[in-house]
């Protein structure tokens, strides 16, 4: 089953925002992106992974899920030594102690030239 919602911002390419195969959920790479018109939300790291993270958030939701679901992420990063404020920002959308499987690695660059981009797989009972 394709999802999508308004609550984030369309895809700027030939996927969907997530899929959903019985129990589980895969979301495509979110970036801070304004789900209303598309336009990058922020300059800045802090900014721009509390955007990525609340579509990611919202996606979840449009399938009936939750960040709790979230059992792995991979994180693209403009520049790892951001890492601890991301980090910090990151871990603040889940339980404390109840953190996802997570990869994140540092690329040249990233879709309109964001600083962020976060893709998750979810398992819901």
């Amino acid at each position: 089953m394709i999802i999508n919602t308004t609550s984030a911002p369309e895809a700027i390419g030939p996927y969907s925002q997530a899929i959903k195969i019985e129990n589980h959920i895969y979301i495509s790479g979110c970036c801070p992106f304004n789900p209303n018109d598309g336009s990058v939300m922020g300059n800045d790291i802090e900014t721009q992974t509390l955007r990525a993270m609340n579509n990611l958030k919202a996606i979840l939701e449009e399938a009936g899920a939750t960040m709790n679901d979230v059992v792995k992420t991979t994180c693209f990063i403009k520049n790892i030594e951001t890492f601890p404020v991301f980090n910090n920002i990151y871990s603040s959308f889940f339980s404390s102690g109840k953190y996802p499987a997570r990869s994140c690695v540092e690329v040249s660059r990233l879709p309109k030239d964001v600083l962020i981009e976060i893709e998750a797989i979810a398992y819901k009972k």
